[in-house]
C-alpha cells in the first residue's frame, strides 16, 4: 500500500528525524453494550470497562489500520468481544491467555485467517479479566492481526470465534 499523499509529513527530508509534541492517542470508552468503531478512530485505545460486557466492531479494515483494547473492568456476564466487519474478513495472530491461579498455566490461542472473525472473552477461561491488552491491526482488506495477553482463569479455552 503506498502512503497516501494527504498525510503530514513531519520533518519528511531530514536525516536526523523530527519531534511530535503534545501527541497523544484517543480513549474510547465504554458507551453501552455494542460499539463500531470507525476507520478515523485507527489507533485508538479501546477500554472494556463494563462488567457487562461490551462488543466492539471492527471498521472495514484498510492496511496498516490498528486498534489496542484493554481490559480494565472484568466481566462477569456477556463478553468482552471484538469482532470484524464482515463474515469475509478474518483473523490471524495469536493471544496468549495467562490463568490468574498459579497451579495452573498459560496458554497460546491462534487465530487460523479463513473461519475465525471475532475474539470473545468470558471473563473466565477464555480471558476477559482485569489486566489484559489486545491490539489488532490490518493486514488487508480481508485480514487483521491479533496479538496481545488476556487474563482468565480455570481450565483456559480458545477465545477465536467464527461467529
Amino acid at each position: 500500500m503506498a502512503i497516501s499523499a494527504n498525510l503530514e509529513r513531519l520533518n519528511y527530508d531530514s536525516a536526523d528525524g523530527c519531534i511530535a509534541t503534545g501527541q497523544h492517542i484517543e480513549v474510547i470508552q465504554s458507551q453501552g453494550a455494542t460499539r463500531t468503531l470507525l476507520p478515523e478512530e485507527s489507533g485508538a485505545l479501546c477500554v472494556f470497562d463494563r462488567a457487562a460486557g461490551i462488543v466492539f466492531t471492527l471498521p472495514a479494515p484498510v492496511e496498516g489500520m490498528q486498534f489496542d483494547f484493554v481490559v480494565k473492568t472484568s466481566i462477569t456476564s456477556n463478553a468482552a468481544k471484538i469482532i470484524t466487519n464482515a463474515a469475509t474478513v478474518f483473523l490471524t495472530g495469536a493471544v496468549m491467555i495467562g490463568s490468574l491461579t498459579v497451579a495452573e498455566s498459560g496458554d497460546v490461542f491462534a487465530g487460523d485467517g479463513t473461519t475465525h472473525v471475532a475474539v470473545s472473552m468470558d471473563g473466565a477461561t477464555k480471558g476477559g479479566l482485569k489486566g489484559g491488552r489486545l491490539r489488532f491491526t490490518a493486514l488487508s482488506a480481508t485480514s487483521w492481526y491479533v496479538e496481545g495477553i488476556a487474563v482468565g482463569a480455570g481450565t483456559l479455552a480458545d477465545p477465536f470465534a467464527t461467529s
